[in-house]
């Protein structure tokens, strides 16, 4: 039953996302690698990993080493990592280490892509890094239920007056899909953007926490809605979501380890001088973003990139071990079997 599912809704895909060219000849849109396009046929657990963190989100070499290391963590818990990118104007699902290491070199030469330039950079034949927003978009079309990331794009501060709000939060609201980070980026204002989910419909879960994380550290100051502790309590909320037909996505907030937790007040005063600077340089949009964080790395003497690196890799186990539980708890669904509550 879970093959049967899997394997009609890459038929819908292929039957949707495939043009035909002035040959009367099909041409395929999206491209899936060999290993996720067995995965998803069989049912097992596939992750999604977005690509802007490799050619925005780190410098060159630690880019390319983080997004190797990312996916084999992925592997070894048990589920098929599917990074996510735009080459040549070819979405692709699922990158090859030649593609990784291309993206890796491209850097901020490959376009920042969120949902709206979607068709903007496959019409071009550009190649785009896509942020969660659109990384959603392509896991949610493809039927991947979870996505790892770093932290998600928020409410930036000012933003009442500004009106400087993420897409990642819209697309939280109205795209079926998990999203396990480390919170959202502490460079952002994270009261105001759990108001605005709160808004959207979606259901925040701290995890293993009651705290909402704030990226770089382990505690915000902001109260988590709701908490659960274990992989199988996460997959049983997203099935549920999938079921009610609620239409909007889940974020599952996961802490930082305390151990690899940069210090909280230093990563807070270099923020507020890259802010100060941003606002000199009139740097916005969706160039302050990396601005803030390379600033911030630079300012802290590369500590907050370590903690970004060690974050990333503990929100891909976490989130492996989320993405098994749900294929087991759906194959088993599919057989009319109950798994027991743990």
């Amino acid at each position: 039953m879970a093959s049967s599912s899997a394997l009609s809704r890459l038929s819908n895909l292929h039957n949707h996302l495939r043009p035909l060219d002035s040959n009367n000849q099909i041409e395929g849109l999206v491209k899936f690698s060999p290993e996720v396009y067995q995965a998803l046929s069989s049912g097992r657990a596939v992750v999604a990993l977005e690509s802007t963190i490799i050619s925005h989100g780190m410098p060159y070499p630690q880019n390319l080493e983080t997004a190797k290391q990312v996916e084999e963590i992925v592997r070894k818990n048990g589920a098929v990592p599917a990074t996510i990118a735009i080459l040549d104007g070819v979405p692709c699902v699922g990158l090859s280490a030649e593609q990784l290491e291309r993206l890796a070199t491209l850097g901020t030469r490959a376009q920042k892509t969120a949902r709206r330039d979607i068709a903007y950079v496959v019409a071009g034949r550009r190649n785009g890094a896509t942020t969660v927003s659109a990384t959603m978009f392509f896991a949610s079309t493809v039927g991947i239920p979870v996505f790892v990331t770093g932290g998600i794009g928020g409410v930036h501060r000012h933003g009442e007056e500004t009106m400087d709000v993420s897409s990642d939060l819209t697309e939280l609201g109205k795209t079926p899909v998990a999203v396990v980070s480390a919170g959202v980026k502490s460079i952002l204002d994270i009261p105001k953007t759990l108001e605005y989910l709160e808004t959207q419909g979606v259901c925040v879960v701290g995890y293993k926490t009651d705290e909402f994380p704030a990226f770089f550290t382990d505690t915000s100051g902001c109260k988590a809605p709701c908490r659960l502790d274990t992989p199988e309590e996460c997959a049983r909320l997203i099935d549920a979501t999938t079921k009610l037909k609620l239409g909007n996505g889940v974020l599952i907030a996961v802490p930082i380890p305390k151990e690899q937790s940069a210090s909280g007040s230093k990563i807070e005063s270099a923020i507020q001088k890259a802010l100060k600077e941003a606002r000199e340089k009139n740097i916005i949009g969706s160039a302050e973003t990396p601005f803030l964080l390379a600033r911030v790395n630079e300012l802290t003497g590369g500590a907050s990139l370590a903690s970004n690196i060690a974050l990333v890799k503990n929100n891909a186990l976490v989130g492996s071990k989320i993405a098994v539980a749900l294929a087991r708890l759906r194959e088993h669904s599919s057989k009319g079997e109950l798994l027991p509550i743990q």
